[in-house]
C-alpha cells in the first residue's frame, strides 16, 4: 500500500528519539560529544546551519555511513558508537534520515524535533557558510514558507 510523505515521516517518528531544540542546546552546552548531522543540500547549509555540524545531505547518506564508496565520509562512519542527533529544516528530513541510521547500526542517533526552523524560533544561534553570525531577522525571512499555488496541488471539484 502506498504511503504519503506525511504517513512516512509519523511511521519513523514512531522508531525515532527525537529532542527540542532546547534540549539540544542544554546537551551541547554540557559538552556532550554529539555529532550534529544536517541532511540538507549543500545550499541550504551554506545559507545557515549550526556551527559545528557536519553536512551529508540525504540523497547520499546511506554510501556515506560505508566504508568504501566515494560518498564515504569517515567522521559519519566512525560514529556508530557516539551520540548523533541529525538535522533538517523543519525536522521531517531529519526524521527519515535517523530511521536510516537506526537501520545501518547507528545506536544512539536521533532527530532534531522542528528542525532549523524550531531552531531559530527559540532564537538559538545559526552561522553561515563562512562562520558568521546570521541575524535573527535573516534566519525568520529564509524560513518563511514559500509554496506555489501549483504545489498545492489540485483542487477539489465543486
Amino acid at each position: 500500500m502506498a504511503r504519503r510523505y506525511s504517513e512516512l515521516v509519523e511511521a519513523c517518528r514512531e522508531r525515532v528519539g527525537e529532542l527540542f531544540p532546547w534540549e539540544l542546546q542544554e546537551e551541547l552546552d554540557a559538552g556532550r560529544p554529539i555529532l550534529l548531522l544536517d541532511v540538507r543540500e549543500p545550499y541550504e547549509f551554506e545559507a545557515m546551519h549550526i556551527a559545528g555540524s557536519l553536512n551529508v545531505p540525504r540523497g547520499i547518506l546511506e554510501p556515506a555511513c560505508e566504508w568504501g564508496y566515494e560518498e564515504t565520509v569517515p567522521e559519519l562512519v566512525e560514529a556508530r558508537e557516539r551520540p548523533v542527533v541529525v538535522v533538517c529544516r523543519s525536522g521531517n528530513r531529519s526524521l527519515l534520515a535517523a530511521a536510516v541510521m537506526r537501520e545501518l547500526g547507528y545506536r544512539d542517533v536521533r532527530s532534531l524535533r522542528s528542525g532549523l526552523k524550531g531552531w531559530n524560533d527559540f532564537e538559538l544561534p545559526l552561522v553561515d557558510g563562512r562562520g558568521e553570525h546570521v541575524p535573527l531577522a535573516a534566519a525568520d525571512a529564509y524560513f518563511t514558507p514559500r509554496i506555489a499555488p501549483e504545489q498545492l496541488g489540485p483542487r477539489p471539484a465543486r
